[in-house]
């Protein structure tokens, strides 16, 4: 359906960059390592905190990606046309390099000389200052030099032209943001109303150039960054000259196959269509990340598991009766596949779960919405006997409360909630405080320790063992990793035994910049992506452990202490998780 193809926006994107002294970084996983504050990666800067906190990044300091990413704070507005849970970010940066003014030539010349854009579609919003920061003047004027009119020119607030910081300090800055006009070209306005829902946002350039303070205050960054995104999925509609992202190539299919096992046409429910090819979508690449969990009542899982429920739900309002899922699952792994071979790699993984999750959901689901009908009032007990006994996500059971006029009783229904948390929208907080960017002593010990740790593992359980994921704080390290069955006691204490003895052995530990293939042939463990990347960092510690790590790291396996394991349990099917501490 599309003219102008995904991958020839990817791969023009990548190409331009590169022409610019960019390297092309892989994509990150979707699942964070060692980022006790965000379920999902959430934006292209996200794996790039540590850089842009003035870490050494072994590619430079002018980077561009396609990168992963899933948001689920606006879950409530799938169903529009532009919204969606997964999405693919065109990003570059500058770590210290290039300022606005590069930036913003950058973006106008890759809109309107490369991608052939019609300026006058075009129209920019500016920071226009508040109590703390000045109006970017350099911004606005720079627009204009470029040619576009005063009046296409919006000078906005910090809801909307302002970014960060990410949690009650550090860095921040203005943005710019570019938008083009999706109504009838014949008719496009002289004057850029934001309030206009046919300007739509393509393309955000966030100016990292001040640190706010403990006590309010903002100073200028030694580091000044550029972080930039831009959404595929819209501006592949803008290029095909669709007003809906549900008609291009990346969703069409997935539409004309529900056409099919529903019967009916995507004219007659656009909205519930677009929820179910969005959410499956969405699980696909959860489900398929080297990183990937399985639907679970905790953390990734839950929000994995409301996601697929939620996808079953509206698939069943447009006439699904049989299971679909993995047919689905099939062809979004065709398509996304030849990019995202992690996909294929995981194929078996995301068939079993996501129908093991259909099957069980599917079976009470009904028994669950006949139960639902006759409550006239929702309290706690009523949400945790529809959440514990049908299934039901607590979210689901709102939503369906709003959809039926049912009343809800607040008091009761926030506390139950508030039990089990709302994870979807604390996966979309984006708090990058902690993890990589977290350098307390403590969080620092407990990551080195996690490299000591996997190589134990491996040499205890065998070379099948491999990381699948973290979450890393100053209290305490979880760790998940690839293993068919519960640890024995015996070979808990003897991964212990061998962490503590390396520990004891007063290791430095070190890092070295290498090409992929050299880590490879240095026998370096860790995630190989499969393009993009020059260079990655190796850290080493003494013979012992050898692995692709980005830090924060100690200098010696002696700050350790000693290491204890205070838990070993299932995370999913094939998967078992440590928690551990270092004293």
């Amino acid at each position: 359906m599309s003219v102008f193809s995904a991958q020839d926006l990817r791969d023009q994107f990548l190409k331009y960059f590169e022409s610019k002294d960019h390297k092309i970084i892989a994509s990150a996983s979707l699942i964070p390592d060692n980022d006790p504050t965000v379920l999902f990666t959430t934006a292209g800067m996200h794996p790039l905190v540590p850089y842009l906190m003035g870490e050494k990044h072994p590619q430079g300091t002018r980077l561009a990606s396609v990168q992963k990413c899933i948001r689920t704070g606006d879950i409530d507005e799938v169903g529009d046309t532009t919204h969606h849970t997964f999405f693919e970010m065109l990003g570059n940066w500058s770590l210290g390099d290039y300022d606005k003014i590069k930036a913003i030539d950058f973006a106008w010349e890759f809109l309107t000389k490369t991608l052939a854009i019609n300026p006058a579609l075009l129209a920019v919003s500016v920071f226009q200052g508040d109590e703390n920061v000045a109006e970017d003047k350099v911004a606005f004027e720079y627009w204009l030099t470029l040619g576009l009119a005063n009046a296409k020119i919006a000078k906005l607030g910090v809801k909307d032209n302002w970014w960060g910081p990410a949690g009650t300090t550090g860095p921040c800055g203005p943005d710019t943001e570019i938008f083009y006009w999706t109504g009838d070209q014949n008719k496009t306005p002289d004057n850029f109303d934001p309030e206009d829902k046919n300007w739509v946002e393509i393309w955000n350039n966030v100016f990292m150039e001040y640190n706010k303070t403990a006590d309010n205050k903002f100073t200028a960054l030694q580091q000044k960054n550029i972080d930039t995104g831009m959404g595929l999925e819209r501006t592949l509609a803008v290029l095909n000259g669709v007003d809906d992202n549900y008609k291009t190539e990346l969703f069409w299919p997935i539409i004309q196959e529900l056409e099919k096992l529903s019967g009916k046409k995507y004219e007659e429910d656009k909205r519930s269509f677009r929820i179910v090819a969005d959410h499956i979508r969405s699980a696909v690449f959860i489900l398929g990340d080297n990183n990937g969990v399985a639907p679970s009542n905790k953390d990734q899982g839950y929000v994995l598991r409301r996601l697929i429920r939620r996808a079953i739900r509206f698939a069943k309002i447009i006439g699904i009766a049989n299971n679909f899922t993995k047919i689905l699952t099939t062809l979004i792994i065709k398509q996304y596949g030849p990019d995202y071979p992690e996909l294929i790699k995981n194929q078996d993984f995301v068939n079993k779960e996501i129908e093991q999750e259909e099957n069980k959901f599917v079976s009470t689901l009904e028994k669950g919405l006949r139960e639902f009908a006759k409550q006239k009032t929702i309290d706690g007990k009523t949400a945790f006997v529809l959440f514990s006994t049908y299934g039901f996500p607590l979210e689901m059971t709102e939503e369906l409360a709003r959809e039926n006029n049912i009343e809800i009783n607040n008091q009761e229904f926030e506390a139950e909630f508030k039990k089990h948390q709302d994870l979807s929208r604390t996966a979309s907080a984006g708090m990058f405080k902690g993890g990589l960017a977290d350098d307390k002593q403590n969080t620092k010990r407990h990551h080195t320790a996690a490299h000591l740790m996997l190589q134990a593992l491996r040499m205890v359980l065998g070379e099948h063992v491999e990381q699948r994921g973290s979450n890393i704080n100053e209290d305490r390290m979880r760790f998940d990793f690839t293993h068919p069955e519960k640890m024995t006691p015996e070979q808990i204490q003897k991964v212990e035994d061998i962490v503590n003895e390396q520990i004891n052995k007063k290791m430095p530990v070190s890092y070295q910049e290498m090409s992929v293939a050299e880590a490879k042939e240095y026998g370096a463990i860790g995630i190989f992506e499969h393009k993009y990347g020059d260079k990655v960092k190796v850290y080493t510690m003494g013979d012992f452990s050898k692995e692709i790590c980005g830090g924060p790291h100690v200098d010696n396996t002696a700050e350790l202490g000693s290491f204890k394991i205070i838990k070993e349990e299932s995370s999913s099917a094939g998967v078992r998780r440590i928690k551990a501490q270092v004293k």
